[in-house]
């Protein structure tokens, strides 16, 4: 059958999400006619070119329903009458005994929403997390009677309940996640008769062409010229940046060398002032958000990647962060920890280095063994290059949902195979 995919998003656009607007990118390219239906609006100033290449129609659900109310009660009268309705609600009123919180009731009004201004065309929803967006999907699966999918990836999978997953995963018709450890996690909750399958996120390799410069021999010996540090990522408890920042503190008086940190967070003022604390300001920028052609340029001057992840108190924790995949696009070897999906790309000793997580002392050594090394990053990082093209080409994982849509009878308008 023919007809649109609803993409149900937390927020829409996101530049910490460039995995999500790839995705529906290479669908609208492979001839599937999409509807992105965001929970939230934009919190970045900026944007990255791909979301301008993305055709379809954005709406936005209310973010918090008493700001929309009329809204809210228009769905409601229209959607209380139709054959699903109870079915949505006795589900919600379950959920709801067992995780009574407000966040679970304004879900349940997004879904009436959706399923009350849903197009006419559109013949499946799509969820990307299996937290919050998920459960819109949900409810709106029983209100309208279509059938729904899920992708589920790193916090969404290790922050929820099991028996919130267990009743998700064997409602939808299919989930896919992008790590080894997500989807044996998913696995182990399932109906042997539900369907979950492991899809790498990969990158648009035309995107991020292999850089045609030769490797710095950078060694951390000239004041004047030191060994370029990066971090691309969300100053959030997971991405273990505190511990980079004790980490270089210790770095030796001898090696001169410079971080440049990408990216905004929650956590971006206690950073800053762990770095003046330690008295690193000269030798750090905390530059905030940029969009991904800047992040791509500072790729190709830097030297060394290094992002050393952890799970978070609360349980949070990366799957496989995209930047490492970007990085290794690039020829520079990163630096991480052996925790999910990372281990899937990174080999020890091989195309980077993995420490325990909050390891300062490992953590530092590492960092110093490859500022002093320029040809063995060079080696890494030529490793990491190979890597990235044989497992993770964007072109793989979009065949792989291709087929899932097309095996549950959602059809592309042309005929044509995603380049």
């Amino acid at each position: 059958m023919t007809g649109s995919i609803a993409a149900v998003l937390k927020g829409y656009p996101r530049l910490s999400e460039t995995f999500i607007a790839q995705e529906l990118l290479e669908l609208e390219r492979a001839g599937f006619r999409l509807r992105i239906i965001a929970l939230r609006r934009p919190t970045d100033k900026a944007r990255h070119p791909i979301h301008d290449e993305i055709a379809a129609d954005v709406t936005y659900l209310p973010e918090y329903l008493h700001e929309e109310p009329l809204r809210v009660l228009r769905a409601w009268w229209g959607c209380r009458r139709k054959p699903g309705y109870r079915t949505a609600f006795a589900t919600l009123m379950a959920d709801f005994r067992r995780d009574r919180t407000r966040n679970r009731l304004r879900r349940f009004g997004q879904s009436l929403v959706l399923a009350h201004e849903m197009p006419n065309d559109v013949r499946w929803i799509y969820a990307h997390f299996i937290h919050t967006p998920a459960s819109v999907a949900y409810y709106a699966h029983f209100i309208t009677g279509l059938d729904w999918s899920c992708s589920a990836h790193a916090k969404d999978i290790w922050t929820s309940p099991d028996w919130e997953l267990r009743e998700k995963l064997n409602d939808a018709r299919w989930t896919v996640t992008c790590t080894r450890s997500g989807y044996e996690h998913l696995k182990s909750l399932a109906a042997p008769s539900s369907t979950v399958q492991l899809v790498h996120h990969g990158i648009d390799l035309k995107r991020f062409p292999t850089p045609g410069h030769s490797h710095s021999q950078r060694d951390g010996r000239d004041p004047d010229d030191p060994v370029r540090l990066l971090t691309v990522g969300r100053a959030v408890e997971k991405k273990g940046l505190d511990t980079l920042i004790a980490a270089l503190s210790k770095m030796p008086q001898s090696l001169n060398w410079r971080w440049t940190h990408i990216g905004g967070g929650v956590l971006s003022d206690k950073l800053q002032s762990q770095v003046a604390e330690l008295g690193l300001e000269q030798k750090v920028e905390m530059l905030g958000s940029k969009p991904q052609e800047f992040i791509l340029q500072t790729y190709r001057a830097s030297d060394l990647f290094v992002l050393p992840c952890r799970i978070a108190k609360d349980g949070d924790r990366d799957g496989l962060p995209n930047v490492l995949v970007e990085a290794q696009s690039q020829a520079l070897p990163c630096i991480s920890s052996p925790i999910s999906g990372i281990v899937e790309l990174i080999e020890d000793g091989v195309n980077g280095l993995l420490t325990p997580p909050d390891q300062v002392d490992a953590l530092q050594e590492a960092i110093a063994s490859l500022i002093e090394n320029p040809e063995l990053r060079a080696r890494m990082g030529e490793a990491g290059v190979l890597r990235v093209k044989r497992d993770f080409s964007h072109l793989s994982e979009i065949r792989l949902l291709i087929d899932l849509f097309e095996a549950a009878g959602i059809e592309p308008e042309r005929a044509e195979a995603a380049q």
